[in-house]
């Protein structure tokens, strides 16, 4: 009698639909964070323009999850990896164009180069997007802001693909923005936005920028393996000096490091793995609580599995 030969389950990529982008298997993240840490993408999409996308959120089995990730600056893929899809917009959303007052911008345009587009065209209003690490698609998603602007101050109207891959633009004010936080639902990935400006001097823009440069250079660690501010400012208070307070700045756990610099900044020293610099974020919030009474709220994402 002849043996019964198991039935092989396809493979997830298998059960993709096709693209005009491209699949990429088993991708490293780490690669792509600027913390330098994390696991592997069962599939890395990168779709080539926004109706490929909105046709492969519409088309992709319902049981496949997705999670987006844009350059990598605001978060810690942890060690496990993200089990489905993770989409990386890329060359198809990095176009920059204006339209009468206002800048027309893909989400994977980094926010510095959004600033220099701007000054480029002698517009002013934009300049603090300089001091933004990250891509455009990060801003709109958590209404990033710097240097006392937010994106809600200059957002018109954003471009949005939704699960089911609907594609439709939102006025600023549908996208019930506050600190740090937008709230628009689940599924929806930005792609392109809409922002105002004002005529302004191209030297003085210029300058303007240079001085956010200048002193997010002097006192962040802006050249170190980071993510970013690590923690939300507490309403009223400044989460840097909750830390320090607690007696937070310098510490060390595997690797990962509070910077002497900044001490709301969390520094991956060379040899850090995504799971120490939670821990490490984690003992920093239980020493503020312990200290002061205040629950310090994550402002980088932790994604993957652990």
């Amino acid at each position: 009698m002849q043996a019964v030969k198991p039935v092989r389950e396809p493979t997830l990529l298998a059960r993709l639909p096709s693209v005009r982008g491209r699949y990429r298997e088993h991708a490293s993240l780490a690669e792509t964070t600027w913390f330098r840490v994390g696991g592997v993408a069962d599939i890395l999409f990168k779709p080539a323009d926004v109706q490929d996308l909105a046709d492969f959120m519409r088309a992709k089995p319902a049981d496949v999850p997705v999670t987006v990730l844009g350059v990598g600056s605001n978060v810690i893929v942890r060690d496990g990896g993200i089990d489905g899809v993770v989409i990386r917009l890329g060359r198809g959303f990095t176009d920059m164009d204006m339209e009468g007052d206002m800048l027309v911008v893909g989400a994977a345009c980094l926010d510095v180069h959004v600033a220099q587009f701007a000054a480029e065209q002698s517009r002013a209003g934009l300049e603090f997007l300089v001091g933004i690490p990250g891509t455009m698609g990060g801003a709109l998603a958590m209404n990033a802001g710097a240097y006392g602007r937010e994106m809600v101050d200059v957002l018109v109207a954003a471009e949005a693909v939704s699960a089911q891959g609907e594609i439709r633009w939102f006025d600023c004010a549908e996208l019930d923005y506050r600190y740090r936080h937008c709230g628009l639902g689940e599924g929806w990935i930005f792609t392109r936005a809409r922002l105002r400006s004002e005529a302004g001097d191209k030297m003085a823009v210029l300058q303007a920028m240079q001085a956010i440069s200048d002193a997010r250079e002097a006192s962040q660690p802006v050249r170190a393996r980071t993510g970013g501010s690590t923690f939300r400012n507490p309403t009223g208070q400044k989460a840097w000096e909750l830390i320090d307070a607690a007696g937070c700045r310098g510490m060390m756990l595997d690797g990962a490091q509070v910077s002497e610099k900044h001490c709301n900044f969390l520094i991956n020293t060379g040899t850090a793995t995504a799971q120490a610099l939670e821990q490490l974020g984690d003992m920093v919030r239980q020493k503020v609580k312990t200290h002061s009474g205040i629950d310090l709220e994550w402002e980088i994402k932790r994604i993957g599995k652990k």
